[in-house]
């Protein structure tokens, strides 16, 4: 094996994961109860605290964790849903799971991020609610998106689900995303997420009414939980009095997760380490590179990191002139509005959004990744780019 073959190891991403997760993970298994139990709650809890939430709600994963939210503050047929374009497509997908209708806006190119100033002018009488990203980890202005949204008499919904972790200034205090600062976020731990169950996803709000909808319909619309029904002296019959689903967290999921929501203040100090080391290294090694801007305001966990290319060079050479020195990469975050089921004979005015598609690619970053390997993907990226 060569020398280059030896490098060939650096990954887009890698989760921090091992044996607390699995020695956790045994306590569900020997105790027999594997889904929404016990371990399940006691996720929730935690997560509740960490954010500073009153609620939260565990879930199969982020996207089941957005429709039931955009359930909750009443999404339905014919009615529209504010967002970007700018995002993985489930963002888009779960308002067409109401039956209603996406309406994309643009994003500001510093952040990549919902650009509050183009919102009033996608409000319409059928606009029900607005969906907003904290794209990449990176918290959206939130205050400025709730600020309109209130003028107007609609929800927010925060899709959190890079952004455990995350911080932003509230009020002069510095506080977690998902606390919530808009009615409801949304939360996922996927393996490519800061920390992970496997899949699953997490919602959190202050609203009671929302928390118990969102219990209601995980389960299918049942009336009584599996634990108040196992736990009584009584028979208990339960009822259905709604449509509902199986968007269950499972009680080993639940388990890897407070093991994970331990470990999450040290993977986001490594993180922001990291990015901040990336912004140094990059920010003379590529002439014309542009890198995200952190708002004095937030504070990323920098679940991705990327940057934006010099004009003249193209995207997918310089991937693949990576991954030819064993670099992984990816590129910028898609767009929905490109994909068949979303795209329109009028098309979209949406530049910065197809320009951060276009033109960004994200490097590797990882809670392990050394100093090394950081050095190296620095000095790879400047050999392709200036070759």
């Amino acid at each position: 094996m060569t020398t280059d073959q030896k490098r060939r190891t650096i990954p887009l991403a890698r989760p921090l994961i091992g044996e607390a997760e699995a020695e956790a993970s045994r306590r569900p298994i020997m105790s027999g109860w594997l889904t929404q139990g016990p371990e399940v709650a006691a996720f929730e809890q935690e997560f509740a605290a960490y954010t500073g939430a009153k609620h939260a709600t565990a879930v199969s994963n982020c996207t089941t964790a957005l429709h039931l939210a955009l359930l909750a503050v009443g999404v339905g047929a014919d009615d529209e849903v504010i967002t970007v374009s700018h995002s993985y497509v489930a963002t888009a997908n779960v308002v067409r799971y109401c039956n209603a209708t996406p309406v994309f806006v643009d994003i500001e190119a510093a952040t990549s991020n919902m650009d509050p100033a183009k919102i009033a002018a996608a409000i319409t009488p059928r606009t029900k609610a607005i969906l907003c990203v904290h794209q990449m980890g990176m918290p959206c202005d939130i205050a400025a998106i709730v600020a309109v949204a209130k003028e107007h008499g609609l929800p927010v919904v925060e899709d959190a689900a890079c952004a455990s972790g995350s911080e932003i200034r509230w009020d002069g205090q510095w506080e977690k995303v998902g606390k919530a600062h808009g009615d409801i976020a949304c939360f996922s731990f996927h393996p490519r997420k800061v920390i992970t169950t496997g899949d699953g996803g997490m919602i959190t709000t202050n609203n009671s009414d929302y928390d118990k909808q969102f219990r209601l319909l995980r389960q299918h619309g049942m009336s009584i939980s599996d634990r108040v029904r196992h736990s009584a002296n009584q028979v208990i019959f339960e009822e259905h009095s709604v449509i509902g689903y199986n968007y269950r967290m499972t009680d080993v999921q639940a388990a890897i997760g407070r093991e994970q929501l331990k470990r999450l203040p040290d993977i986001v100090a490594t993180r922001r380490r990291l990015g901040d080391r990336y912004r140094q290294l990059l920010s003379a090694a590529i002439p014309g590179l542009t890198m995200p801007h952190e708002p004095e305001w937030a504070r990323t966990n920098w679940q991705s990191f990327w940057v934006r290319l010099p004009d003249a060079l193209d995207q997918r050479e310089v991937m693949q002139g990576m991954l030819d020195r064993g670099v992984a990469t990816r590129r910028g975050i898609m767009c929905a509005h490109r994909e068949v089921p979303y795209q329109r004979e009028s098309g979209y005015d949406l530049p910065e959004s197809e320009r951060a598609q276009d033109r960004n690619i994200i490097l590797p970053l990882y809670p392990q990744m050394t100093d090394e390997e950081q050095d190296y993907v620095v000095e790879m990226l400047s050999e392709v780019c200036t070759q």
